[in-house]
């Protein structure tokens, strides 16, 4: 978890804030830039990125009247808060390489194919990596290792990569902020003065309701547009067993990296004692060279099976392959670290305080402040810890627990991350799953936005969002 703590608005002197309009043109023009460049032209994210880098950076130089000094500084600070994220990318790649030369994720394939069927597989794939990411807390962990399995488990069914991603990611999210051992779990708590258990609990219901409605939907999708798509798994089987030693040991790696997760060790020391592990799996049990699996660990995989179709699900980049990835997330850490660091974003969520009326408006305000949030900045701290400290105060000035705030930023802010290709979170998972974009998945996200959509209707029906114990009642502001 980053250590940098986000500017809010009276941590800014009055003198370093822009107006409303003026904070809302480097907005547009971002909305624009990506809109126009990803959207309508069908550009990577870093052209569009570094156009809105480029004009947000000199509208602060020049309308705005920060120095560069100041400038580059805002910048740096977005990408010190996301430095946790680009070391994980950076191990995760050479992870993934590791455990393919190991046979871990190979042997994951080889079981789980005989297991699930096509008809099941979805909904099943859902349920799996959100009992995963609960229990090691980590929702990047649980699709860069098991996720990376399960799409070639899905293919070998005949299932579309994109819904197998869906289900992965959607399951992963959910997981991962219902679990005590999460980082964003703790951040929202934290940062909202809000017990942890009591932030759990709050989001239980919504959680619940949003991961039992994606899993009806993967099991529509298993019913209607996946059964009878199996075709003869053995093409894929044999291949695999042929290649690798596909034995008990070859899961020790997943063993220590999801044990040394639900003891309780941060996401990047577990995921780099895979790494060892799988390199020395790889050596021991599959008998290959100590330089040749630091090689695959680096460079990545090219296995040669026999199978075009297994080589292509096995073939790795490495962490030399992370680089696509890696560049984006700089660049959206550093976009974000602007808007930061320059009090746009300050400016708005305080704006955003005027426009509250009610209870419910608050919590609803609250939510979309944090979907924005992680819209703009490409990162789930971000999201959560801006409206988070921001808007503290206004909770208590409508006698609202602080668990309504807490739920609000992550119910909207933490699953938001793959809806924006842009997203650091979004930029790992197409990455890790083998896509260019996370919309080329996104159509089967469906806890993301589900997540949303259910707190938002239980913020308008009064069930999320209610006064704090304790707290007079008759001097709050009404709740309709």
């Amino acid at each position: 978890m980053s250590t940098e703590t986000p500017r809010t608005y009276d941590d800014f002197a009055a003198a370093e804030l822009p107006s409303a309009r003026e904070a809302l043109v480097p907005m547009l023009v971002v909305v624009v830039s990506l809109g126009v460049g990803s959207g309508l032209l069908g550009l990577a994210p870093h052209a569009p990125l570094l156009w809105s880098i480029a004009f947000t950076g000199l509208f602060a130089r020049y309308r705005l009247g920060y120095d560069w000094p100041a400038v580059y500084d805002a910048a740096e600070g977005g990408i010190r808060m996301g430095i946790q994220a680009i070391l994980i990318l950076f191990v995760i790649y050479g992870l993934i390489s590791t455990w393919t030369a190991a046979g871990t994720i190979p042997g994951l394939m080889y079981y789980g194919l005989g297991l699930l069927s096509p008809a099941v597989f979805l909904p099943a794939t859902a349920v799996l990596a959100a009992v995963v990411a609960f229990a090691i807390g980590s929702s990047w962990t649980t699709v860069g290792t098991l996720g990376v399995a399960f799409i070639g488990i899905g293919n070998g069914l005949g299932v579309a990569a994109p819904m197998t991603a869906g289900a992965i990611v959607s399951g992963a999210y959910a997981g991962d902020k219902q679990s005590p051992l999460s980082d964003t779990t703790n951040l929202a708590a934290a940062v909202t003065n809000t017990d942890l258990y009591d932030h759990i609990r709050a989001m239980r219901d919504g959680t619940v309701v949003a991961l039992g409605l994606a899993v009806v939907g993967y099991a529509a999708l298993g019913v209607f547009a996946v059964t009878g798509a199996g075709g003869d798994t053995s093409t894929i089987t044999e291949p695999l067993a042929s290649t690798y030693a596909i034995t008990p040991l070859v899961f020790l790696p997943l063993a220590v990296t999801f044990g040394l997760s639900i003891r309780g060790y941060p996401a990047l020391p577990a995921l780099v004692a895979g790494v060892f592990a799988g390199a020395a799996t790889a050596v021991v049990v599959q008998g290959t060279a100590f330089t040749a699996t630091w090689n695959a660990f680096l460079n990545g995989t090219a296995p040669e099976t026999g199978s075009e179709l297994v080589n292509g699900l096995l073939a790795t980049g490495g962490v030399a392959g992370s680089g696509w990835t890696i560049a984006v997330v700089v660049a959206a850490l550093a976009l974000g670290g602007l808007l930061e660091g320059t009090g746009v974003l300050a400016t708005l969520a305080d704006r955003l305080a005027d426009l509250v009326w009610s209870r419910k408006s608050l919590v609803a305000g609250t939510g979309v402040a944090a979907l924005a949030t992680s819209g703009f900045t490409a990162q789930q701290y971000m999201s959560i810890v801006l409206p988070g400290v921001s808007l503290r105060g206004l909770y208590d000035e409508y006698d609202l627990d602080s668990s309504d705030l807490s739920r609000a930023v992550e119910a909207a802010g933490t699953p938001s991350g793959p809806l924006f290709p842009w997203n650091a979170g979004a930029v790992f998972m197409a990455g890790v799953l083998g896509f260019g974009t996370s919309w080329d998945f996104v159509v089967y996200y469906f806890f993301g936005p589900l997540s949303i959509l259910v707190f938002l209707a239980m913020t308008l029906t009064g069930r999320a969002a209610s006064p704090s114990e304790g707290a007079s009642g008759g001097a709050a502001p009404a709740d309709d």
